[in-house]
């Protein structure tokens, strides 16, 4: 990651169990100040689990700050606050953006573009972590495909803004953009 002041962005990109979380997790332990910015919210027993197991696996002195939809804002306030900050993840980010803005695209789209913007003007590394839905077969259902075509979009757009971007496989790290950090 960049030593300077302005700060690195780094797409980790990659399916279910792919090693993405780990991945960015190992690039941000190489800093001293980093804040964890939770997109997950609790909605069911097995979420609960895969939260406190997430917690567990985070260093403790890290700052973590749960946020579900207010990524730029996060960004923008926080950045002074750590030398890296991990986003973890645009794949809930997305489900999040769909259940509260519902229809109504432009106000999606003034959400992604703010990001998009933050992250261009970071003054930390950030790392963000999502998955790759797009070997995944086609929904049968139109708000699924609707789902998966908003992070396709979302994750094509962070990844023109990234420094860097990794492609998660079997626990292995490929460098799609720039180059890595971190080799497993």
């Amino acid at each position: 990651m960049q030593e300077t002041g302005q700060g690195s962005v780094t797409l980790v990109l990659g399916g279910v169990r792919s090693g993405k979380s780990r991945y960015a997790q190992q690039l941000a332990e190489r800093s001293e100040r980093v804040m964890f910015v939770a997109t997950a919210k609790i909605s069911d027993d097995e979420m609960q689990k895969k939260i406190e197991r997430h917690r567990e696996e985070r260093p403790a002195g890290w700052t973590t700050l749960e946020e579900p939809l207010e990524l730029a804002r996060v960004l923008a306030h926080h950045q002074p606050d750590c030398d890296v900050m991990v986003v973890d993840c645009l794949t809930i980010f997305a489900a999040n953006l769909l259940e509260e803005e519902g229809e109504d695209d432009d106000a999606i789209e003034r959400r992604v573009e703010a990001l998009c913007e933050s992250l261009r003007t970071a003054g930390c590394s950030v790392v963000l972590v999502s998955n790759e839905v797009g070997s995944g077969v086609v929904p049968a259902y139109p708000l699924g495909r609707r789902y998966r075509d908003l992070l396709g979009e979302i994750n094509q757009r962070v990844a023109r803004v990234a420094d860097d971007v990794v492609l998660m496989v079997a626990g292995l790290p490929l460098a799609l953009k720039g180059h890595l950090e971190v080799t497993l």
